[in-house]
């Protein structure tokens, strides 16, 4: 795709520099191949006319096309602030045209009593329709015009670029730049082998990229777009492949082949409780990994309270068993101080010593953990950031866990890998359920462990879904929970009111929570993410040792301490949340051996979307069943950063919430293909290396590569 494609898009017919310097800044694109590679992400049928009548809330913001007579129009308002309105008509009913810029143009192209077709998206207000800056066509130019397709791709954009190019004149420029592309006789160089095309019944690249842009039927825009997402996942999946095939073939990973003392000990007389078999089962994959010969690199993911903590000390004794040194790493404070605790009790009797490192330790506590690790006395080492620091120097560094992974820089755990001169075994864990076909993306290059049950005797947790109107039926309840002597959590949104945003606020609900519940009966803390870590961490310890009966909080608690008095999980405003974080907050009630509750307070407007996450919250606790609900409702997310909805990996046209099969089906052809030429050097996978090469430069975080 030389030559023209790598042209600049100034030099486009209807572009020109302001609009390429604008086409660049605001979407990226620079080249007339980048113009044609930004797919539409939804098409409308330029062949159906629409009549006034037939508009309702259901064409609410989407694009219609009336044919209509103009009956007046006027000014309303003075100076530059004035905007200009049309009114026009036709058999079923009336509507108002309006502008606010290019008045001036805009009204020497209209003539009263002529018929126009209109284009753009409809409000109704107060029962008239209105459209604000559509597009307008005299009805004999509209309907004399040949068209390459019916079907007119609506292209994303910005509030900036859509002001200086309308979805006319983008679907123009496309057409322009095809147009020179096909004139040109230049080809588009297909990837895939006509074999691998015919196994899968995929369309030619030239024929899909045009039918893309120009659908010439229902049936040929939707084979175009299985071409086009096939393309794409391949090349992820090939670069996700290579990383994992480099690693395996570089080896180097200790061998840990023995299961001592320190182990069978644990396993036979010290453990507390008997193991879930998704425990077990997870104890074989990694103990399988650590006498392979290869450098372990494994992601450990399960829901809240499913015991991921035992599966990581048990593995750290295996270490210990095969004299080397283990560390865990925690995202905060409170719960690095909990998983010390926790196993510094179950290391006793072991000949095990643990110590903790965070940044908060005192003096003596510091110097014994730095000497301890330093010289080989002590074998497991917990901590936060503070186990990053420079002077953290290990005797013999052979296994690193860290947990709520998504919680640390990719930069950060780097660091972790380089505390010995041969990469220690890594597992990372997460409470965050995954769906399978993001996990395949965002984790394809490491193994992945799933623990799927929870430990016997856990209650469900009750889920139940409140509107505003009910608050006081909801303090009616706390108030009989914590008169049987439980506590409460309190979660908001945010921590001041917003003007743009009616959701409840922290400071808001601290003072009416206090005029309902008074002090000195009952207790309450605050806890959120302005505070000093110190107060932070302060606040949280109180409720964990029952000196406070609520805990006011924002979504700083999603990861955090272990109440198992905790009852019940009030989440106010929790439309505003997504299902996964529901899902988390939920998951700090139900440690406890009584029932527990969550509470979903809402208002009385809802989203369709907002509504289904609430229902579906109150259907199910099985945290993978909501994770893929999750991203059909609001795309890929962010997992392992700070972005809660969106696209993390720049896909073009895929979808990872219903490509599902495309995705597997790619896997599967990336692994054949790397497994005879692992480099893609052969002549007959140039296309393929290109594919590859064009994912490489998109923003796919490396979650395997330590060396």
């Amino acid at each position: 795709m030389a030559g023209v494609l790598d042209r600049e898009v100034k030099y486009l017919s209807g572009v020109g520099e302001a609009r390429a310097r604008l086409l660049e800044r605001e979407v990226g694109v620079r080249t007339i191949g980048d113009l044609l590679l930004r797919f539409p992400y939804r098409y409308i049928d330029r062949s159906r006319l629409f009549t006034i009548g037939e508009i309702d809330e259901s064409l609410e913001s989407t694009y219609v096309q009336l044919r209509c007579r103009v009956v007046g129009k006027s000014y309303i308002g003075e100076g530059a602030k004035a905007r200009f309105t049309v009114e026009v008509t036709d058999p079923t009913g009336a509507a108002e045209l309006t502008w606010f810029r290019g008045a001036k143009w805009i009204e020497k192209r209209i003539e009263l009593n002529r018929e126009y077709v209109v284009f753009g998206r409809p409000q109704i207000f107060k029962g008239r329709v209105s459209l604000v800056h559509p597009e307008v066509e005299a009805v004999e130019v509209a309907l004399s015009r040949k068209v390459e397709s019916n079907f007119q791709g609506i292209y994303s954009t910005t509030e900036r670029l859509s002001q200086a190019i309308s979805v006319k004149m983008m679907h123009t420029l496309v057409h322009n730049a095809w147009q020179l592309v096909a004139s040109s006789g230049e080809a588009f160089p297909d990837p895939l082998s006509d074999d691998m095309r015919r196994r899968h019944a995929l369309m030619p690249l030239r024929e899909a990229m045009y039918n893309i842009h120009f659908p010439q039927s229902a049936e040929r825009l939707k084979q175009a777009q299985s071409r086009l997402k096939f393309d794409e996942l391949l090349g992820v999946q090939l670069t996700i492949q290579a990383r994992r095939t480099s690693r395996h073939k570089r080896g180097g990973g200790f061998l840990f082949p023995r299961v001592g003392e320190a182990f069978n000990t644990f396993y036979r007389e010290k453990m507390p409780f008997a193991l879930t078999g998704a425990q077990q089962r997870v104890i074989k994959e990694i103990r399988a990994d650590m006498i392979s010969g290869r450098q372990m690199n494994r992601l450990l993911q399960g829901d809240v309270g499913s015991g991921k903590t035992m599966v990581a000390f048990m593995s750290m004794l295996l270490a210990r068993d095969n004299g080397f040194q283990s560390c865990i790493m925690a995202p905060t404070e409170i719960l690095a101080r909990q998983h010390y605790a926790n196993m510094a009790r179950m290391a006793e009797g072991l000949g095990t010593r643990i110590a903790i490192l965070t940044g908060s330790s005192k003096a003596k506590e510091r110097r014994a953990a730095l000497e301890g690790i330093a010289s080989g006395e002590v074998d497991i080492l917990v901590g936060t950031h503070a186990l990053l620091e420079d002077r953290v120097q290990f005797a013999n560094l052979g296994y690193v866990v860290i947990d709520e992974q998504h919680r640390f820089g990719v930069e950060q755990r780097a660091k972790l890998w380089t505390k010995n001169q041969q990469p220690p075994h890594i597992l990372v864990m997460t409470a965050t359920p995954i769906p399978r076909t993001l996990a395949m993306t965002l984790y394809g290059d490491l193994e992945v462990s799933v623990i799927d049950e929870l430990p016997p005797g856990r209650k469900p947790i009750r889920t139940y879904h409140y509107y505003d109107a009910s608050r006081l039926r909801m303090f009616g309840f706390l108030r009989q929970e914590i008169e049987k002597g439980r506590q409460v959590y309190i979660v908001y949104p945010l921590i001041k009111e917003s003007e743009k945003m009616d959701y409840k606020d922290l400071y808001d609900g601290f003072e009416s929570i206090s005029r309902d519940f008074p002090l000195p009966k009952y207790r309450i803390t605050v806890c959120h993410g302005k505070m000093k870590p110190e107060d932070k961490d302060a606040a949280m310890a109180q409720f964990k040792r029952g000196e406070a009966d609520i805990l006011i909080a924002t979504s700083v608690i999603e990861v955090g301490v272990d109440v198992p008095n905790a009852s019940v999980m009030v989440i106010e405003s929790a439309e505003r949340f997504g299902l996964s974080q529901l899902h988390q907050l939920r998951g700090r009630v139900g440690r406890g051996a009584e029932q527990s509750y969550c509470i979903l307070m809402s208002g009385d407007k809802l989203s369709k979307d907002g509504r289904a996450r609430l229902e579906a919250m109150c259907s199910t606790n099985d945290g993978f069943r909501l994770s893929e609900l999750d991203l059909k409702l609001r795309g890929a997310g962010d997992i392992h950063g700070t972005q809660q909805s969106g696209d993390a990996f720049e896909l073009n046209i895929a979808n990872l919430a219903t490509d599902s099969q495309i995705m597997e089906i790619t896997r599967d052809e990336a692994l054949a293909i790397l497994s005879s030429d692992a480099t893609l050097e052969r002549a007959e996978n140039a296309g393929l290396r290109r594919l590859r090469d064009k994912h490489r430069k998109r923003n796919y975080v490396d979650f395997s590569d330590i060396s």
